[in-house]
């Protein structure tokens, strides 16, 4: 079917809140599905498969709450299976459930291998065929969509082909709205499927879709074959999730079709809020986001060698092969001991610093950075440390204070049990300050006595908390005397930055990372930041 602009549509069906649940570490509140169903409508998808209603009470509180609110471009989808073996239609509480939960469309699973009739479901192929029959015209006839999922189609299709396709002919009679190929087992290879798929087209009289798994890695490249085949319903979830390695990810599949291939997936627009989708399912899912994932992660558009970045510099699609705002991604630029000149200056021209035309200071700073590298430190994730060791190369810096000297004791006291203290004598202008404090820590003691002589000169730093701490031993070899770096993530509410410190000593590593965490609100200004996220 085409779409208003004369595109040929292809209707997405997102299984996050189902297939992806079954993916190890998956695990959604009746809450978290609701909020990741919003934010699946938003995106335009066509159809979010919201669970098995007969499966737990979770997915049943899911589809009444559903039915309560308005959707403006999602279909939502129950999912279950087939009558069972012997079982009237109209008597299996399966289906029962399935119209109860009153979604507009129905999917149901059945299989489509002789195999796993006889050996799974333990009854005779003509009665498989009866219960595909038997279930879609039931729920056709209570006013359903019915999509039927081919289980383990495609390993039906390589032992038997003509029963896997008279399987999807029982669906489509019955009056099966679309009938699914689903590569269960994830192992069919993208030759033989995409020749399935072919031949289902022209032998099925309804719409074919397609659903594959990734253990072969190969379930976008898959799905992509069967739509160049025929097929107009992709089944997937975001980011991959799913049970083993994973189902097809949608991320990456709307991406190749609507923009590389000129299918149309999503309403016009809309493919520019997937990057915001995709970091918000993994938030509500509790799950860390994969940088590496295409076209959303955070690396997707990330430039580090500095023959890379001298060209992306010139032109973006000398190394990118689609511009990042299309699918809502940015482009970053790193500053490593890889980098040229290129790469210090590109990125400076992201802090909003031109360091066009001053030679000697962009050498300098590759110097500098290279060696701060070969001593351990990493500014790929510390970018306000970077912009620092950048500010203060040039001209007319004036550091907002000076740290002339701290010391940190850390003794056992009774009762009280383990505590630190510090005290750090610190230069703001003309003045000397010298302050102690207490802290649960060496870390918290250092940023306590700071702050206070801090404070009275500059009211905004009471806003700034510390939101992460990491260390990293970097030469295990050594054992308690390895070198380590430390890794700090502040913000005051309106932003956040990081910064990281380098030594031998973790007190001194520490308070490199805690200084510049310290400096960096008050060189650089929230309206600034703000600038650089939103220009013009």
């Amino acid at each position: 079917m085409d779409g208003t602009d004369g595109r040929r549509r292809v209707a997405i069906y997102d299984t996050t809140l189902r297939d992806g649940c079954q993916g190890s570490g998956v695990s959604l509140t009746t809450e978290d599905k609701l909020k990741i169903a919003r934010a699946l409508d938003r995106l335009g998808v066509a159809y979010i498969e919201g669970g098995w209603p007969g499966s737990n009470p979770k997915d049943i509180a899911f589809f009444e709450r559903a039915a309560r609110e308005t959707w403006q471009h999602a279909r939502i989808a129950a999912f279950g299976s087939t009558r069972r073996a012997g079982v009237r239609a109209d008597e299996d509480p399966n289906l029962r459930l399935l119209v109860e939960a009153g979604t507009p469309t129905v999917t149901i699973v059945g299989k489509a291998s002789p195999f796993q009739v006889q050996h799974v479901l333990n009854t005779t192929l003509d009665e498989n065929l009866r219960m595909v029959a038997d279930s879609v015209a039931h729920l056709k006839q209570a006013g359903r969509e019915v999509f039927f999922d081919a289980e383990h189609f495609f390993d039906g299709y390589s032992e038997d082909p003509e029963y896997a396709v008279a399987v999807l002919r029982a669906a489509c009679e019955a009056g099966a709205d679309a009938v699914v190929l689903c590569d269960t087992n994830g192992g069919t290879l993208t030759g033989p499927l995409a020749e399935a798929v072919r031949r289902v087209v022209r032998a099925v009289p309804c719409a074919v879709g397609i659903h594959t798994h990734n253990d072969c890695e190969l379930a976008v490249a898959n799905s992509i074959a069967a739509v160049e085949a025929g097929a107009i319903q992709v089944q997937g979830t975001i980011n991959g999730l799913g049970e083993r390695v994973g189902n097809a990810n949608l991320c990456s599949l709307i991406p190749v079709l609507e923009y590389k291939l000129g299918y149309r997936c999503l309403p016009p627009g809309h493919l520019a809020r997937l990057t915001e989708v995709s970091r918000y399912v993994a938030e509500v899912a509790n799950l860390a986001h994969d940088p590496k994932l295409p076209f959303v992660g955070a690396q997707a558009f990330t430039h580090k060698a500095g023959l890379h970045v001298h060209a992306v510099a010139k032109t973006p699609a000398a190394y990118e092969h689609i511009p990042p705002e299309v699918v809502g991604n940015t482009r970053h630029i790193l500053v490593s001991e890889l980098s040229g000149r290129s790469n210090v200056v590109v990125k400076a021209k992201s802090f909003g610093i031109d360091l066009g035309g001053q030679p000697d200071i962009v050498r300098r700073l590759v110097e500098q950075i290279k060696e701060l590298e070969f001593l351990g430190f990493w500014f790929e994730d510390a970018d306000a440390s970077l912009e620092l060791l950048i500010r203060r190369a040039l001209p007319g810096y004036q550091a907002p204070f000076e740290v002339l000297d701290y010391t940190v004791l850390t003794e056992y006291r009774g009762g009280r049990g383990m505590l630190a203290e510090a005290t750090v004598k610190l230069r703001i202008g003309d003045q000397v300050f010298h302050t102690a404090a207490e802290g649960n820590g060496p870390v918290n003691a250092l940023d306590q006595a700071t702050r206070k002589a801090l404070q009275g000169f500059y009211p905004q730093i009471s806003e700034v908390r510390l939101e992460d701490y990491k260390v990293r031993v970097l030469d295990d070899h050594h054992g308690t005397g390895a070198k380590v770096r430390v890794w700090i993530r502040s913000g005051d509410h309106q932003r956040s930055w990081s910064t990281v410190g380098c030594s031998t000593n973790i007190i001194e590593a520490s308070w490199m990372a805690l200084a510049d965490s310290l400096t960096y609100p008050l060189v650089v200004p929230v309206t600034e930041t703000v600038m650089r996220a939103f220009p013009g």
